[in-house]
């Protein structure tokens, strides 16, 4: 399943492949516990970043079911990175994938997560021709649900306590949007704002 050319450029973003010099920025992400809150490993230590980041730099296509490959976004202005996207092919058969994303909490409130996502569905139909895409997430992290609903996902599950998470019972929600539901939703103002373009 061919993947776009990368890096692509969104008004304000850059979402490319990660490269070995990108551990510095990745480790500043991926140590804090502000952002590993509501996933299922904690803070990583240089050494554990520094494997991630390896695994990351590996998966380079959506071949197989499992399958997954995740860009780094950085500011377009500075070549800040400011997190990353993950694009998982769920069933070729299907023509289902799933999103993810991890952002730096020093970059919020200004839509890049929303921008960056947005981005990365448009690839997912657009691109890939998928006839779904999902969100799966712990259901306490209401920021991550606001942004999917942003996009235009419905919330098509809640599941009660279902994973045992860090030492917790977590619920999980998960989110969804149709191929024949993403003519509409990409009207929308965070896909306007995601067009490629100057700033």
């Amino acid at each position: 399943m061919p993947l776009p050319a990368f890096p692509i450029k969104t008004r304000r973003l850059v979402l490319r492949r990660y490269a070995a010099d990108d551990l510095d920025a990745l480790h500043a992400v991926q140590s804090r516990e502000d952002v590993t809150r509501y996933l299922y490993w904690g803070p990583r230590t240089r050494e554990e970043v520094e494997k991630a980041l390896a695994e990351r730099i590996g998966l380079t296509a959506l071949s197989v079911d499992g399958d997954r490959v995740v860009l780094a976004v950085e500011l377009a202005e500075t070549g800040v990175l400011v997190g990353d996207l993950t694009l998982f092919l769920v069933s070729r058969e299907n023509r289902t994938a799933e999103i993810g994303y991890i952002f730096h909490p020093d970059h919020a409130g200004h839509g890049y997560a929303t921008e960056a996502a947005a981005e990365l569905v448009r690839i997912a139909f657009d691109h890939l021709d998928m006839h779904r895409v999902v969100a799966r997430l712990d259901a306490a992290n209401t920021a991550s649900s606001r942004l999917l609903e942003r996009l235009g996902m419905r919330k098509e599950a809640h599941f009660v306590r279902n994973e045992y998470v860090r030492g917790r019972w977590a619920d999980e929600a998960v989110y969804a949007m149709l191929a024949s539901e993403w003519e509409s939703a990409k009207t929308t103002e965070p896909f306007v704002r995601g067009l490629p373009g100057d700033a």
